[in-house]
């Protein structure tokens, strides 16, 4: 049965989050509080965090930004009022997967939670298996199936299971174009209008991350009023 932490200060919320992820045969704890969502987190596998930003004490950004220094593999669903941008903004700086806004529909909230689940799962059959895989390799990046391990020219990159998956897809498929729409569908699993922010926030964090100038990408391009590529001749 796999594991869902709800970190969320009202209770009427936690119970109705509760209630729709019992539902999907899930195993649900709850956390009032950053501090105690934290403690839990560091000592207990979760396969997915549902956290909410404005916690009394240490916030849900200041949680995931802690998580994501610890535990950079975690899937993190955060929660945000529906007119605080900014806290969307910085939450996926931070590093969150995923984000929803309140009010928000409970079988929108069961699809982005099995969406994860299904990301957890494919990471970890991936490093259970004793099958050896190939890499992925393109000029001087090296994808490991198997390790979960991304290499640029022989340094090991630190990247969160979104980066990874991100930068796993474009760089399966070299020069192809993609929108944020269409990136949205193939590797978060879903197609929700609205959402695409969430697709440039994970764009500049991997390019904070794999390019030499992020201003100047040179590896993840910008193809202007299209969307996104990965250009070979950056890695090689």
């Amino acid at each position: 049965m796999d594991n869902i932490l709800v970190v969320e200060d009202e209770q009427d919320i936690a119970d109705l989050i509760r209630v729709n992820l019992e539902e999907l045969a899930l195993n649900v704890e709850h956390s009032l509080t950053g501090e105690k969502a934290l403690e839990l987190a560091l000592a207990n596998n979760y396969d997915v965090i549902i956290l909410d930003v404005m916690l009394p004490g240490m916030s849900g950004l200041d949680v995931c930004r802690q998580l994501r220094e610890q535990k950079p593999e975690q899937a993190i669903l955060m929660l945000t009022s529906r007119d605080s941008e900014i806290d969307r903004v910085l939450g996926l700086e931070l590093g969150a997967d995923d984000y929803m806004t309140k009010p928000f529909s409970v079988r929108e909230l069961q699809a982005r939670v099995r969406s994860l689940l299904r990301r957890a799962h494919l990471l970890s059959n991936a490093q259970q298996t004793s099958e050896p895989e190939q890499c992925l390799k393109v000029g001087s990046l090296q994808i490991d199936h198997l390790s979960h391990r991304t290499t640029l020219a022989g340094k090991e990159l630190e990247l969160t299971s979104t980066e990874y998956d991100l930068l796993l897809y474009l760089a399966s498929h070299p020069e192809q174009v993609f929108s944020r729409s269409q990136l949205l569908s193939s590797v978060w699993g879903y197609h929700h209008s609205g959402y695409e922010h969430t697709v440039n926030s994970h764009i500049n964090r991997l390019r904070s991350k794999v390019e030499k100038d992020a201003t100047n990408p040179e590896i993840v391009q910008t193809v202007w009023g299209v969307g996104y590529k990965f250009c070979k001749q950056g890695v090689s």
